[in-house]
């Protein structure tokens, strides 16, 4: 299992891809039983059973458990997933952010589809659409060319710089002696941690005969060789820039490249296998120049790599950690501007260079672009030729056409719908007319006894045909929303019917308030035109004046779902 429940205490075995297995305690939280149920849909989430796959990802999940267990227990809620109602998790939901709603939902779904314990309006409220939606940021826009000429000659300097020091420095490791003998030196200083590792000063100093202080106080240069001899990570960072940007390796499966992965073909190519987390397991033959640069990093972390435990020893970036650690490199956003600022690299407004590992791939893709394609003629620039031909250009199937055909007769039909004049039963004008619309939808004699009498009435009016399937699955109930209605060529308005319509114009004057002109426009605008403009001036103003009467202009007059309400 890649994720076991332990109940006592309360904690998750976990076994991420790539990762080793340990234990991951949920903590000491107010609603145990609660917790113990998302605890239960959080290991049924892990992969490859569900969507977490990086440690990242499962923490902040994690961190969305211990949050949503706290705050209902401060809302006075004490009881387990099975206990939760609909209007407890709306107002949770309502007022939190959507990343909050969708790893909850995430976490509710696993649960209950390990083992049915939601009341059934609660699940289909947990299996339905976000009341959230993310904010959506447009893609990374590649690196302008001088910022880009400027990052990548400083890792090819850097890169030289450093491997040209590391290798004088073994080189003149090889002249010294035991300093113990011969003295302390910094060929002798060399001689001795690259036969017992990158260790502290204390050791050193032990190894000397001497306490730390006396050492210091003493002898000098110990951090300058064991920064020559031993990668740190700072030094791994041009390394990893440089082959970013010359592959376009996304930086998960860059930080992950392990040893195994890379397989040497010859003295011209390299082929590299690394895991993407979206997707799964990739491959890329390497350039000649990504190629040497990747045998150089290898000279690079040699000696290092001699000393690293046996978890580790696969990892491709072995760096030192607080100057005598083994470890893997991660190239963090901390790493990185550290890196920036000790080099002074500037961008083009002349504040420090933003360093994004995504960037670097948005960049290669841009440039390699350019080489073979114009990125004018793309949708997105972060796609390549390759993307851009399989999304939008490729030849459909005699199926796939079928259905986009079918769309654009749905479309052709909905549109021909709307345009049709609404059905009203009031004045002599719109009787006169009944029979003619009457033919128009193929309805029976009976039907439409039934239509003026009030047998087929629904919220907005009255209905030709609930079985239709004009706005769902045909032989099912219309499941629309009350305002579709009066866009719907089945759908009948008689005075009865006033009181309601007159409850929607009002809920429609509420959202315009309280929507975006867009969204608004978007969404009910036509149906809002077609009561005021078509609808409703077909009755007689008494009776329209009589129906306002009965109009509290509140939700609670509208059959309204929870994302659906006003203030």
């Amino acid at each position: 299992m890649p994720a076991e429940l332990l109940r006592e205490p309360l904690a998750l075995k976990l076994s991420l891809p790539g990762e080793e297995t340990c234990v991951v305690e949920i903590g000491d939280l107010p609603n145990p039983r609660l917790a113990a149920d998302l605890a239960e849909g959080l290991a049924a989430s892990v992969h490859p059973h569900g969507p977490l796959g990086k440690r990242t990802t499962f923490s902040s999940f994690l961190y969305t458990l211990r949050r949503m267990v706290r705050e209902l227990a401060e809302d006075g809620f004490e009881g387990s997933a099975a206990d939760l109602t609909r209007p407890v998790l709306s107002t949770f939901w309502l007022r939190s952010h959507y990343l909050v709603e969708y790893r909850t939902r995430a976490l509710l779904r696993a649960l209950d589809l390990q083992r049915r314990v939601l009341d059934e309006p609660v699940r289909q409220m947990v299996f339905g659409i976000n009341y959230k939606r993310p904010v959506l940021n447009g893609p990374l826009p590649p690196y302008a060319p001088a910022e880009w000429n400027r990052l990548m000659d400083l890792c090819k300097q850097e890169v030289r710089r450093l491997l040209e020091r590391h290798e004088a420095m073994v080189a003149l490791a090889e002249t010294g002696q035991d300093p113990t003998v011969g003295g302390w030196s910094e060929v002798n200083a060399a001689w001795l941690l690259s036969r017992i590792g990158p260790v502290t000063t204390a050791v050193v100093a032990e190894h000397m005969g001497m306490t730390r202080s006396a050492f210091m106080t003493r002898h000098r240069g110990i951090h300058r060789v064991r920064r020559a001899l031993f990668p740190s990570h700072d030094q791994a960072v041009p390394y990893v820039l440089l082959l970013a940007g010359w592959t376009g390796v996304v930086p998960d499966g860059l930080m992950g490249m392990q040893v195994s992965g890379i397989r040497w073909v010859g003295k011209e190519a390299t082929l590299l296998s690394y895991t993407k987390g979206r997707t799964g397991d990739e491959s890329l033959v390497l350039s000649a120049r990504a190629s040497r640069l990747l045998e150089r990093w290898q000279r690079h972390s040699s000696l290092l790599r001699e000393r690293a435990p046996s978890e580790l020893a696969d990892r491709f970036w072995l760096v030192t950690q607080q100057g005598h650690q083994v470890g893997a490199a991660t190239c963090a956003d901390f790493v990185l501007r550290k890196w920036v600022a000790a080099h002074d690299l500037r961008s083009e407004e002349g504040g420090p260079l933003w360093i994004d590992r995504r960037r670097l791939r948005t960049t290669f893709i841009a440039q390699r672009g350019q080489r073979r394609w114009s990125t004018r003629a793309t949708i997105d620039p972060n796609h390549s030729p390759e993307v851009e031909g399989d999304h939008y250009l490729s030849a459909a199937t005699p199926a796939q056409r079928a259905v986009v055909e079918e769309i654009a007769r749905d479309a052709q039909g909905d549109l021909l719908r709307r345009a049709s004049a609404p059905v009203v039963v009031d004045d002599a004008v719109s009787a006169a007319r009944l029979p003619e619309e009457v033919r128009r939808l193929g309805l029976e004699d009976d039907v439409l006894v039934e239509l003026l009498a009030g047998e087929r009435d629904v919220f907005t009016g009255a209905c030709g045909d609930q079985l239709a399937g004009l706005h769902g699955p045909r032989g099912k109930p219309c499941p629309a929303r009350p305002w579709v209605c009066l866009l719907c060529p089945l759908a009948l308005f008689a005075p009865r019917h006033l009181p309601n319509l007159l409850r929607l114009k009002a809920y429609f004057a509420r959202q315009f308030r309280e929507m975006p002109r867009e969204q608004f426009a978007a969404t009910l605008a036509p149906y809002a035109r077609r009561l005021s403009a078509e609808i409703l001036p077909r009755f007689a103003p008494a009776a329209v004046t009589a129906a306002e009467r009965e109009v509290r202009d509140e939700n609670a007059e509208l059959p309204l779902r929870a994302e659906e309400l006003t203030s």
